[in-house]
């Protein structure tokens, strides 16, 4: 018999089917994501603008938050542009290639920003429980050294997916229903054994997402402990309100991050287009809303968002 050629049943191109059942409403879907991306885009652009042009926010809390903002810029724009392709021109065509490339990014953003949040509950852990030590545990090379982390463990977390990915044959499959490529999605159209994809997509970055939050949970438990603590209630409002911020953050990334992990591997009796629905939300709510919330609940980003683009002369001149 003769062996078994694996590379010749790697498809040249994957076909992206959209939301499934929901082909007809693609063009009405399409308006509230592109406006929920165009507003992500505006949101983390305006952030990373004024933390940048702001001396006064080069400190560790809005560098880490300027990094945030890269993060979901990064999974926003993996998915959205090609997704709303897909939803006004049936553009549904992506090589084999990009459509792994995709995979990466968006999986690797993911990993980066749950790393992020994580240096962000330290932060504040720093910031209220040794405020005096504070500037001498969180120095630029401290945060450096932080975004160096974040890439080099999403990077090797998520690079083995490919080759987990190219080593599988596809007879033929290649149709995709979905509107992005990720993981799970390419492998179930393999005509091999999946079950190392399975186990290693679920529990490797599962696991490591799930120790980012135990310990950003540890962190906000210390917090609450210390902040019951202080003495001036002002002090504690401030404190409450900056950590409320990043705890509405964390929740917005995480809920429905976890939520349609689970549903995807173990809610068979959930329809498939509700599962995609909620696989796009997951790329484009976070990216939307953290800079609003940020925007709104912090009042330093507010102030310097004010002063750089709408009273610049104003402030300026009473300064």
């Amino acid at each position: 018999m003769p062996p078994f050629n694996l590379t010749s049943l790697t498809p040249a191109t994957f076909i992206l089917a959209g939301i499934p059942g929901m082909e007809k409403s693609h063009i009405w879907i399409s308006i509230p994501f592109c406006s929920m991306y165009l507003g992500a885009l505006l949101g983390n652009g305006v952030v990373l603008f004024v933390i940048r042009t702001e001396r006064s926010l080069h400190q560790p809390m809005y560098l880490f938050l300027s990094m945030l903002a890269v993060a979901d810029l990064m999974l926003s724009t993996t998915t959205v542009p090609k997704m709303l392709a897909l939803f006004w021109f049936n553009a549904g065509e992506i090589s084999f290639g990009a459509c792994l490339t995709q995979m990466f990014f968006l999986h690797f953003s993911f990993s980066a920003e749950s790393v992020i949040l994580l240096a962000m509950a330290f932060d504040r852990f720093v910031a209220i429980c040794y405020p005096l030590r504070y500037m001498a545990l969180l120095t630029q090379s401290a945060i450096v050294k932080t975004g160096v982390v974040a890439l080099l463990r999403s990077f090797c977390i998520i690079f083995p997916c490919i080759f987990l990915l190219k080593r599988l044959p596809y007879c033929g499959h290649n149709v995709i229903p979905h509107t992005y490529c990720e993981h799970m999605g390419i492998a179930r159209l393999a005509c091999a054994d999946i079950s190392v994809n399975i186990l290693y997509g679920l529990a490797v970055p599962f696991a490591a997402v799930v120790v980012d939050v135990v310990l950003i949970a540890a962190s906000y438990v210390l917090i609450l402990l210390a902040l019951f603590r202080l003495p001036s209630r002002t002090a504690r409002h401030k404190a409450f309100n900056t950590c409320g911020s990043h705890v509405s953050v964390v929740l917005l990334f995480y809920i429905p991050a976890f939520f349609t992990v689970l549903t995807h591997r173990f809610g068979q009796e959930i329809p498939h287009h509700v599962h995609i629905l909620l696989a796009n939300l997951y790329v484009l709510f976070p990216p939307l809303l953290n800079p609003v919330v940020y925007g709104v609940r912090t009042q330093e980003i507010k102030k310097k968002v004010v002063k750089v683009f709408i009273c610049p002369k104003s402030l300026l001149l009473q300064e």
